[in-house]
């Protein structure tokens, strides 16, 4: 899709426990099955990966518990499906299980470049941006979106 854009999207979380927990441990046994469900969905374009082949070595805020999600979709309808209409849907309804709740928004997606990737800190500025400013063209949420820019500016994007 040269020339077009793609949608970035980053998930953060605050574990209730370490990974290596009991109380923790479908989500890690989960992980694998569910990356590899992400890697073969429609309109996957590219995940975030550490060391061990998920993103869950990789420090946020010096904080060993949160960790971070962070992908790259053909658009907002492929990530949505994959979210909800896979068997990603059932690790999402026990999120409770694994997770505090943050009281604040934890999800973010946004709009670049095809052929280009996001780094974790330009996705934390995203996160930011929705924070502070709420949906806006350049940080949205599944309930707020925004369609993709028109024309090939970069400057659209963000």
């Amino acid at each position: 899709m040269v020339g077009g854009w793609h949608l970035a999207q980053l998930n953060v979380g605050r574990l209730k426990a370490p990974l290596d927990d009991p109380q923790i441990a479908d989500f890690v046994t989960a992980l694998d099955p569910i990356n590899a469900l992400a890697e073969a969905s429609p309109g996957f374009v590219w995940r975030l990966q550490g060391e061990g082949g998920s993103a869950t070595d990789i420090r946020v805020a010096g904080d060993p518990l949160m960790i971070v999600n962070l992908t790259v979709w053909e658009s907002v309808e492929t990530l949505f499906d994959f979210t909800y209409c896979t068997g990603h849907s059932g690790i999402l309804a026990r999120r409770r299980d694994w997770f505090e709740a943050l009281g604040r928004p934890h999800m973010v997606l946004w709009w670049l470049p095809a052929g280009s990737l996001p780094t974790l800190g330009e996705a934390m500025d995203r996160l930011e941006r929705l924070l502070r400013d709420g949906p806006t063209e350049e940080a949205f949420t599944f309930k707020r979106r925004f369609p993709a820019p028109t024309g090939g500016s970069l400057a659209a994007a963000g």
